[in-house]
């Protein structure tokens, strides 16, 4: 990887050498499994006599061309880069090589569907990867337009950024893709789809009158269970609203939305050729909060047309900017534009607690991050990123007004439409619609790391009346920044046995502590809600009168959004060691027992992880085995309680197969699966037989002949995949260790089934298990790193690291490697110290569990 890397200096370089005027891209993928045939034109213009270089990742150069001057191909090219020297002012460069597929997710994706045989290639560009398919200039703020031309098996369909051409009939069975030029973008959101892929056609009416073609595409082996007419529903709402809002049609002629295999992400913004994770095709029962997902990420990459396609980032840095507004955008479109109208308590449930985690690692940064080089960027796709970013985004709308942020954006598409821009273009035209300042906003919430604790401060007199209150804030050593938040606070009150609003303060809170004098001379409510409605950015807590109620009362709240930041401080409270494990499993198991829980999908979802997750890491050894046997006894009471054919129902069996572990617990997941057992409703259909199946193998009550012979049933790639984890969960020591030597040692596996491996891997009821490879794990670090794909060693250094050893040998052991690796790559000690903090985080909180 660091012969791969481009640092932010060299692109400023190039940058100010280089104007890219066009691509030419002729790619022939009939030349065999290995590599495929890629040959480019490039035209662009520079200062006379000036050298730069090019990128490209090939397995062979066969030609270089520069204006009309053949140059070696062994002299000028490194398999990297291709050195140009003694340019001209208007140049035009021609590069013939042969390019690899991969089996990473990275670059052009190369899969054969064990179903039919059949071929099915997909490109994945960001964060640099277009280079493995053509050279290009790989960096954001040197677009141009892109012309494709892909020769092709004649039954495939071919997929780019522009509509899809009639083919022209070649000899041999193929035919030939020419594709019309692009508007002018940037190379990590072109893209090439080609296969036998199944489509969808329909079309819809832009704001600006144009017929806008849509296709809904998935293998043909999948093609069953597409349902690709709420795609197009949320896809045409998506339109109507960002149209609306943005005032501007959409940028582009076509909209292509392709589900693909053996993907790396939920999906990625390839202007007019959005490619999506494959899983998203349902083709068993599944929860809503996977069908509120999927919605939301197909808003997300919509949203992606304005901003980031046609206005664009200059370089990573402003890599949040993007994710970050289509996060915003997308959940404020789920939540006005679709059936999903609790689309923000998804996201605090989800996104938020996606970010507090992150932004409490010691390697938290700026939502403006640092971005030296692509390794930086590569680990940087976080939930400050993502979902800090999204939510100070929200703070910011709260800050300067909906309307005014809006007309900000609008002006801010009309002045750099198909141009790059930085994080001041965006405030300039923000600060003229508000008529705010922001420069002290970005400074403060932007180019600060950490987050703060808000909790109330309240003293009442014998009546219960209050004479003072207040909301102090608090901040870490490490980031001492007191700052300032727009927020609401809300008095809630046991009305007609639901705890409802009675009254609501809206104010700024900023240094360490800010009065609420509106509240004094009224009756202390019974819960005190600091940050109601989300808006701020911020961990909470509750007084002590009010979390004895929240304990009490968790699910008779009116309002779902008001019951998930309850519930995310007491998640907050555990992590952070000042709530005990048990007590904070009581609560939700309590939670789950009554019908608080049910109304949300998402939030049941996020409940009954962070239950599992309190249950393992935080809770202490010796309460450990009881506690995860009496969890698994209630979720089967819970159960067999839900309703027939529930969401609830669907999701809590799920939980209880990965729970079950005791012997009577497991014939339960027997009697399901062979159906000697039934609970109304619950369909066992293709995967829940799979999350049975895992869950007898990782409890030791299935082995070998089982999966093999649930696979011959399912010879899906799915089926694969799952067989795949269930061998890795067996708890012997020849599962474990032919596991390793799959994706530590051999690293011959494609992605997904390594990511399934992992996943099998680190599945265990006895962490013993993994202490094996605690030495394994640390010997093999640099070596991964630097032999594979970023995206697949991210996955091992994550996936790999023994973190159910909760114990201060595995911290130990854990600093030792760091202070001896100092030379390691920055990305790869960033890794380790993010696995380190969770055994501090995790013993921290088991010490508190302890103290009870």
């Amino acid at each position: 990887m660091p012969g791969e890397n481009l640092t932010r200096s060299e692109a400023r370089e190039r940058a100010a050498l280089v104007s890219v005027e066009s691509y030419d891209i002729d790619l022939d993928l009939t030349t065999g499994p290995e590599t495929f045939r890629s040959r480019t034109t490039v035209r662009f213009r520079s200062r006379p006599g000036a050298s730069t270089f090019i990128d490209l990742l090939s397995a062979a150069v066969h030609e270089v061309r520069l204006n009309g001057r053949a140059l070696d191909p062994a002299a000028v090219s490194d398999g990297t880069r291709i050195a140009l020297d003694d340019l001209a002012e208007d140049n035009e460069l021609l590069v013939v090589a042969d390019c690899r597929y991969m089996n990473t997710g990275e670059g052009l994706h190369r899969f054969v569907d064990p179903v039919d045989d059949e071929v099915y290639l997909y490109s994945q560009f960001e964060v640099a990867d277009s280079r493995r398919v053509y050279a290009v200039f790989e960096q954001p703020d040197l677009k141009a337009t892109f012309a494709f031309a892909v020769t092709a098996p004649a039954h495939w369909t071919v997929v780019s950024n522009s509509a899809t051409p009639k083919a022209e009939p070649l000899e041999a069975g193929r035919s030939r893709w020419t594709f019309e030029p692009t508007p002018r973008l940037s190379s990590y959101v072109t893209a090439v789809i080609a296969g036998p892929y199944h489509a969808v056609r329909s079309e819809l009416t832009s704001s600006d009158g144009r017929t806008i073609p849509l296709s809904v595409m998935c293998r043909r082996s999948l093609a069953q269970h597409l349902d690709a007419e709420e795609i197009f529903d949320v896809t045409r709402r998506g339109f109507e609203f960002f149209e609306r809002i943005f005032e501007l049609p959409y940028p582009f002629g076509t909209y292509d939305q392709i589900f693909v295999p053996e993907f790396n992400a939920g999906a990625m913004e390839n202007a007019g050729a959005v490619t999506f994770v494959e899983s998203y095709v349902f083709r068993s029962k599944v929860s809503e909060a996977l069908v509120e997902r999927r919605a939301i990420t197909v808003l997300h990459e919509l949203a992606h047309m304005w901003f980031g396609d046609l206005v664009t980032m200059r370089w990573w840095n402003d890599l949040w900017l993007n994710e970050s507004f289509a996060e915003f955008a997308s959940t404020l479109a789920a939540a006005e534009a679709t059936r999903w109208s609790g689309a923000w308590t998804t996201f605090n449930s989800l996104e938020k607690s996606w970010a507090l985690r992150q932004d409490q690692l010691p390697t938290t940064h700026p939502i403006v991050a640092e971005i030296n080089d692509l390794e930086d960027v590569e680990v940087n796709f976080d939930g400050i990123t993502y979902a800090k970013g999204a939510s100070v985004l929200k703070q910011l709308v709260a800050y300067v007004g909906r309307e005014e942020f809006l007309a900000g954006v609008r002006a801010y598409f009309r002045r750099h439409a198909w141009g790059n821009t930085e994080l001041a273009d965006l405030l300039t035209e923000l600060e003229a619609t508000s008529g705010r300042d922001l420069k002290g906003w970005a400074a403060e919430w932007l180019e600060t790391a950490g987050v703060a604790t808000l909790r109330p401060e309240v003293e009442v007199d014998a009546d219960g009346v209050i004479t003072s209150a207040r909301v102090l804030q608090q901040a870490t050593a490490e980031h001492p920044h007191l700052r300032t938040h727009r927020m609401a606070v809300g008095c809630y009150d046991l009305v007609d046995g639901q705890l409802r609003r009675t009254q609501r303060v809206e104010l700024d809170v900023s240094g360490e502590s800010t009065e609420l004098s509106e509240l004094v001379g009224r009756r202390r409510p019974d819960l005190l809600l600091v940050n109601d409605e989300d808006l701020a950015y911020a961990k909470i807590r509750l007084d002590e009168h009010s979390l004895a109620t929240a304990v009490r009362h968790l699910d008779d709240f009116a309002d779902p959004l008001a019951r998930s930041l309850v519930a995310a401080a007491a998640w907050d409270m555990t992590r952070d060691g000042e709530l005990p494990a048990r007590a904070y499993v009581e609560i939700l198991t309590a939670l789950l027992a009554g019908d608080g829980a049910r109304g949300d999908s998402t939030v049941l979802m996020v409940l009954l992880r962070q239950l599992a997750t309190t249950v393992q890491l935080f809770t202490t050894p010796e309460h450990q085995e009881e506690l995860a046997a009496r969890t698994a006894t209630t979720l089967l009471e819970v159960l067999r309680g839900a309703p027939p054919g529930s969401d609830v129902q669907l999701q809590l069996a799920r939980a209880f197969a990965s729970a079950a572990r005791s012997e009577e617990h497991l014939a339960v997941l027997r009697g399901l699966l062979d159906g000697s057992e039934e609970l109304s409703g619950l369909v066992v259909d293709t995967d829940m037989r799979w999350d049975l199946l895992t869950g007898l193998a990782a409890g030791g009550a299935a082995g070998e002949a089982e999966i093999e012979a649930e696979l011959a049933r399912d010879r899906t790639a799915t089926g694969q995949r799952a067989a795949t984890a269930a061998r890795a969960s067996r708890p012997t020591r020849e599962a474990k260790d032919e596991a390793w030597r799959e994706v530590v040692e051999r690293g011959q596996l494609p992605n997904a089934l390594q990511a399934a491996v992992i996943t099998g891997f680190g599945r265990v009821h006895d962490p013993e298990l993994l202490r094996p490879y605690v030495e394994p794990y640390f010997a093999a670090l640099r070596r991964v790193w630097a032999e594979r794909t970023n995206e697949m060693a991210q996955q091992i250094v994550t996936g790999m690291y023994p973190a159910r050893l909760v114990e201060q040998e595995l911290l130990e052991r854990t600093d030792a490697w760091l202070e001896a690796e100092t030379d390691a790559p920055p990305a790869l000690r960033r890794l380790v110290l993010e696995n380190r903090d969770a055994v501090a985080r995790s013993l921290r909180a088991r010490e508190r569990d302890r103290l009870g």
